[in-house]
């Protein structure tokens, strides 16, 4: 009995171990993919049509000849992952490398990729704060961010350019997709509106994309002097800077796509507020459309795992980088009612993200 106590406490052992290390070496994943992406290895296998070989594929590389022997290592990893699979070519004798899904929205040229938000979240500059996470819980910082640059997000973003190009442009790439399936599937939320404002709409993407979609309405992106700076208005959208914690531009509507989720409760209850007095400021009542996550909140056809993942993931991103938090349903009425709307509507469409009415 000793000798079986002991094999099963030495297996629990072992699998702590490898779940240590699995833990401890996840960075690999995510810095795997960043490789393929800097070296172009989507658009590589996009481009070629059909299965590629292994050796065309490291011969069509920009890479040294003596390193080829080491992508197969590289690939090997990202089909474990989910990101390539291997195909059997038509002699069926070799296979060869194919996209799936994900890799396919990593691809330069599709219009929906979301390249841009991957290597942001990569850079330098956001990775910098994982560092300090210990020092922020013993020190006065409001985030991690500001005890490794010194300054918080926004601050840091409207004074270094390289941030705030590349943090637009990941928005930017995210709204492209949202925005396909919110235009596809949510038109009636848009029904009767006369005017719509995007808060911290960025440079606009979603925002010409519902002015295209919707001629009759009058679109306004409001964010951030230093965010629209030099972009021009055209047709039935404007840009419009300032701070949405002074006065928000009065509309029928107001859109927040990823915004609440930036800020902590208080912080969200005042921007609501804002949102409230412009949209009741015409003498008539409209509404505002929140695009946010939804804690709990999975998608049937994903694994429940994965997205449960993926949500804690946010909201420790959000602690890290800012100071806001990702919620539940209980959590978001809560903001909703603090700030004197009468009632709310959730519809989930949009994957572990669900778009939120709330009315006065």
């Amino acid at each position: 009995m000793g000798s079986q106590n002991k094999e099963l406490e030495a297996a629990r052992l072992l699998n702590a171990q490898t779940h240590i290390w699995n833990h401890t070496l996840s960075f690999i994943n995510s810095m795997s993919l960043k490789s393929a992406i800097d070296l172009n290895i989507p658009d590589i296998i996009h481009k070629h049509g059909k299965p590629m070989p292994l050796s065309l594929l490291a011969s069509s590389l920009q890479i040294l000849p003596s390193k080829s022997q080491y992508i197969h290592r590289l690939m090997r990893i990202l089909t474990h992952s989910g990101f390539f699979s291997l195909r059997k070519l038509p002699d069926e004798v070799e296979e060869g490398y194919v996209l799936t899904d994900a890799s396919t929205l990593l691809t330069k040229d599709n219009p929906l990729s979301l390249t841009p938000l991957l290597l942001a979240m990569l850079d330098p500059i956001l990775t910098k704060p994982w560092y300090q996470v210990a020092n922020w819980f013993q020190n006065e910082d409001p985030t991690s961010f500001h005890t490794a640059h010194g300054k918080a997000f926004w601050e840091y973003a409207g004074d270094e350019p390289k941030l705030n190009h590349f943090f637009n442009d990941a928005m930017a790439s995210d709204a492209r997709l949202v925005t396909s399936v919110v235009i596809d599937k949510c038109k009636v939320v848009f029904k009767g509106l006369e005017s719509l404002v995007d808060v911290g709409g960025g440079t606009g993407t979603m925002a010409k994309a519902i002015a295209k979609t919707f001629p009759e309405i009058q679109c306004t992106v409001f964010d951030l002097p230093h965010v629209i700076h030099g972009l021009q208005d055209s047709g039935n959208l404007k840009f419009v800077g300032g701070d949405m914690f002074e006065a928000i531009p009065p509309s029928d509507g107001i859109l927040m796509k990823w915004i609440l989720h930036d800020w902590n409760d208080e912080e969200c209850v005042k921007i609501l507020n804002k949102c409230k007095e412009a949209i009741t400021s015409k003498g008539k009542e409209g509404k505002v459309i929140i695009i946010d996550m939804i804690m709990e909140n999975s998608k049937e056809d994903m694994d429940d795992d994965e997205s449960v993942e993926t949500q804690l993931f946010f909201d420790m991103l959000m602690m890290v980088l800012l100071t806001g938090k990702e919620r539940n349903e209980k959590e978001w009425a809560n903001l909703i009612f603090s700030a004197g709307f009468s009632d709310y509507k959730i519809t989930p469409v949009l994957g572990l993200r669900s778009l939120i009415e709330a009315f006065p």
